[in-house]
């Protein structure tokens, strides 16, 4: 049986605003399939980032579990989390979060650095993927020379240095003009199609989110019942195990 490579179960998280307890997640029961393209979507409020943080165990579930390629998440010490992140995960953020005082190559090289790999695998892995994205020729270029969708291709460069078998992307087009955009997509679709990684993406965009394999959708810390996965080979809407409200 496939449990997913991604699985979670009854994951809640909420926080404290002063005295008011925040819910925002409330029994997420959900499961990505290993070299899956999903989208997570639903509006603003709805849970979709603390998702995708609680995935990417970059933040603590109040209770619940959340298993990554059959390990349990929820019990294991922060280093093994640490080590998870570094070594199976990929980030890509809506800012691009690049070092403006690195120039394209030495960005993209960086999780390879500091996985302690020499020095020239590191350079020949990061040349590679350059080439991937199509920035073979920007190496030498400092962020703030680069267009938006070009910094955005060296964040994705960067996310596949430690080859991982999971990218987490929060809202990567947020900050692109359209075309740029449906690019920054594309490539991910090529990705996943050329590499097999999974990718988990939050995005409010629903017609960026209908190219991905399929999108998961939430409202108020829960699956959506009206519309809870929406199986983009068909573009046929199901509802798989309804929650109530």
């Amino acid at each position: 049986m496939d449990d997913g490579f991604i699985r979670t179960e009854s994951l809640k998280k909420t926080y404290l605003m002063g005295k008011v307890e925040v819910s925002a997640l409330r029994g997420v029961d959900i499961t990505v399939h290993e070299g899956e393209f999903v989208a997570l979507m639903g509006p603003s409020g709805s849970g979709k980032s603390t998702m995708l943080n609680q995935v990417g165990l970059l933040d603590t579930p109040t209770s619940g579990c959340i298993y990554i390629d059959n390990e349990n998440t929820s019990t294991m010490k922060e280093n093994k989390r640490v080590e998870l992140r570094l070594n199976k995960f990929g980030f890509i953020f809506q800012f691009f979060s690049l070092f403006m005082e690195l120039s394209t190559l030495e960005n993209v090289m960086l999780p390879m650095m500091l996985s302690g790999e020499p020095k020239k695998e590191c350079k020949d892995r990061a040349i590679e993927l350059l080439d991937i994205v199509e920035l073979y020729d920007r190496q030498n270029h400092m962020p703030s020379e680069l267009s938006g969708g070009q910094q955005q291709r060296v964040a994705i460069a960067r996310s596949l240095m430690n080859r991982p078998k999971l990218i987490l992307a929060d809202e990567p087009t947020a900050n692109l003009d359209s075309k740029a955009s449906v690019e920054i997509i594309e490539l991910f679709k090529r990705l996943n199609r050329e590499t097999g990684v999974t990718l988990l993406m939050v995005t409010h965009e629903e017609e960026l989110g209908k190219l991905a394999d399929r999108i998961i959708w939430l409202r108020d810390g829960k699956i959506d019942v009206e519309k809870q996965f929406v199986s983009l080979e068909t573009e046929e809407l199901r509802v798989i195990n309804p929650i109530s409200a």
